[in-house]
């Protein structure tokens, strides 16, 4: 089908009623998403329900039919106790039968003009083939942020990443799902208040509002958490979900929260959380210098040769620190990740 060249196209929000053309769209453009399945609850969590606000959404119409959209996640970190906004690009969506008119570039725009009242700071981890557009639109790299990854044997590691699928099953964690372990987990506000808060850098507020949606209730992600406990009482979580990689099962550990400085419980988590499923491999990644880090690698994690690529675009030119530093952040996975 050649494209419409004559049609008008306009660019409005998004209304809740165009949840379905959306849903749709998205699946048109970009399929079934790294979940699997683009449902009305999964899109709804993402971008209706955080505890960071409704994600800023734009559609484009041509001839009264959406083709086009751009999402900007809503997030929030802290320096030392003051918030920052923060905004991250997701969901962009062309259908295949209008690409090459511009909408990405005209929806963006629109966007960025919306968030220089709302947001402070743009941040995002785009693949090689989308970099060039951020790029070019102003968004500047801020490095590659670390990966540490421990393989099950590196012999089987390397034979899966020649597989486009991974063999079997996906294996099943023994361990809880994670909006079990937080409902159940008393004195989680206190293991909050006791957990590292990195000096001067841009770091997420982990409450136990933040902790039930990102991982209690995210739909088809299946996290599970290993908890460690003291009388009763919650002393450490590590979240995580086995998902496929290539040809591999991969174990991504999202999050790890211990109190400050505690790198032995933070150890143990790692292992249980390594152990919980038969996966090919295990990932993650924290701030340098946080228990956890040290704890990965006391526990045999590795850095892998390529981390994650990082750009951000400043809304504001007073940030302190600069988040085109990337010694400017201390990020987990769970910051990270792409769902």
């Amino acid at each position: 089908m050649g494209q419409p060249a004559a049609s008008t196209l306009q660019i409005r929000p998004y209304r809740d009623q165009d949840e379905p053309e959306v849903l749709a769209l998205l699946v048109a453009a970009l399929g079934q998403g790294p979940a699997g399945h683009r449902s009305a609850e999964f899109f709804r969590w993402k971008h209706l329900e955080s505890p960071f606000g409704r994600s800023l959404m734009l559609v484009c119409e041509a001839d009264g039919r959406i083709v086009g959209l751009r999402a900007f996640l809503r997030w929030r970190f802290d320096i030392d106790g003051r918030p920052v906004r923060a905004v991250r690009p997701v969901d962009t969506a062309t259908h295949p039968d209008h690409r090459g008119r511009g909408i990405f570039s005209q929806l963006t725009r629109a966007a960025l003009e919306v968030l220089g009242e709302e947001a402070d700071v743009v941040f995002n981890t785009p693949n090689e083939k989308s970099l060039p557009g951020y790029i070019k639109m102003g968004w500047q790299p801020a490095g590659r942020v670390p990966v540490w990854v421990r393989p099950r044997t590196f012999l089987s590691s390397i034979r899966g990443l020649r597989r486009s699928a991974p063999a079997g099953p996906r294996p099943l964690p023994a361990t809880a799902p994670a909006a079990e372990v937080i409902e159940g987990a008393t004195g989680l506000a206190d293991l909050l208040s006791m957990a590292e808060r990195p000096t001067g850098r841009l770091a997420t507020p982990r409450s136990p509002e933040y902790l039930w949606w990102r991982y209690g209730r995210a739909p088809l992600l299946d996290y599970r958490a290993a908890d460690e406990q003291e009388s009763g009482r919650v002393r450490g979580l590590a979240f995580f979900r086995v998902r496929p990689r290539r040809g591999l099962w991969e174990t991504t550990i999202a999050d790890v929260l211990v109190p400050a400085g505690d790198a032995h419980i933070a150890r143990r988590l790692l292992r249980r959380a390594a152990r919980a499923a038969p996966a090919d491999l295990v990932t993650c990644s924290f701030p340098v210098g946080s228990a956890a880090h040290r704890a990965a690698r006391l526990a045999g994690f590795v850095k892998v040769p390529r981390g994650v690529l990082m750009v951000v675009r400043p809304l504001r030119e007073d940030l302190v620190p600069d988040p085109r530093r990337l010694g400017s952040w201390a990020l987990r996975l769970g910051d990270l990740e792409v769902f």
